[in-house]
């Protein structure tokens, strides 16, 4: 074994000096693209037997969030809130995130998206094709929940059952409503009908909470000594929903008992210290919930739930 060369400030300004001329004699490659924004397709967790991903299926901007959340305080009010949660107040991130748990068994699917082929593509990505979902379970009726039971006319997930509210379906049944009627008419007789405390598979449950539709439910997951609750869009905002329980959201077909389920879920939450999976929360869309003041405090997932 021979000694290393000795380091010098000489030789390391030598060499330093050198790579300049190294360059321009052919050796550096040119530079990267640029490749645009991105991020992971899918995030998955391990609790006990079940793996429970959450799939990216879709994210967008939308200008003007006032017109959808806090629209009963004042302007200033909405501000300060989004300024102290260093956000703009003028646009907001939409993300949109089915889940699914795969318990060994089954492959149970919570929601489907937009469209057929936006939850296909995010199944493909974390490594899931759609004649894979056993079981298909939709918290509740409004579209970008619904959009991806079918494509062209079709069942995307040809081998899977399907699970839902009864107060729910039920509420939705006959009104006319051109998504529903569409979308999950055409599978009616391949449904399941949950009430509260029903059971979608072992770990599975089902829990009212009404207000944001009439008979929209979360779905507590528990498995290894873990709790997360599937909450979908009952606070469908990490601040304007969220932080502020009692603000008003334009889509919640309740006003009053989606506010007043806010409270009691995200009590719940913050107490016992479950994590929740929320389809509109920040991506990957898994964190927990602690109060501050009159409200709550979204906090992201880092590591909890990988140990």
């Amino acid at each position: 074994m021979t000694d290393a060369p000795k380091m010098t400030r000489r030789t390391a300004l030598t060499g330093a000096a050198a790579l300049p001329l190294a360059a321009t004699a052919g050796f550096a490659s040119a530079g990267a693209p640029m490749l645009g924004m991105g991020t992971a397709p899918f995030n998955r967790i391990v609790m006990g037997d079940y793996e429970v991903t959450t799939l990216l299926a879709g994210t967008r901007s939308v200008e003007n969030p006032q017109t959808i959340f806090g629209m009963n305080v004042s302007e200033e009010a909405f501000a300060e809130a989004s300024a102290a949660a260093r956000i703009p107040s003028d646009a907001v991130q939409f993300f949109f995130t089915p889940t699914v748990v795969n318990t060994g068994s089954e492959l149970v699917l919570f929601d489907t998206g937009l469209s057929g082929e936006s939850i296909t593509g995010a199944l493909n990505a974390a490594g899931y094709t759609p004649d894979q979902v056993d079981v298909v379970v939709i918290t509740h009726m409004h579209g970008d929940h619904i959009g991806g039971l079918m494509t062209d006319g079709a069942p995307t997930f040809p081998n899977a059952r399907y699970v839902t509210g009864r107060v729910e379906f039920d509420a939705w049944q006959g009104q006319g409503n051109e998504g529903f009627d569409g979308m999950v008419n055409p599978l009616a007789e391949q449904m399941t009908f949950l009430d509260d405390g029903g059971s979608v598979a072992s770990g599975l449950t089902a829990m009212a909470a009404f207000g944001h539709t009439p008979g929209h439910m979360t779905y507590m997951i528990e498995a290894g000594g873990k709790q997360v609750l599937l909450g979908a869009d009952f606070a469908n905002h990490y601040v304007w929903s969220l932080a502020y329980p009692d603000w008003e959201v334009r889509f919640d077909m309740d006003k009053d008992a989606a506010a007043a389920t806010r409270r009691r879920v995200l009590s719940m939450l913050a107490t016992d210290n479950i994590a929740l999976i929320g389809y509109h929360m920040p991506w990957p869309g898994i964190g927990f919930v602690e109060t501050r003041g009159d409200g709550f405090h979204y906090v992201p997932h880092t590591y909890q739930l990988m140990l």
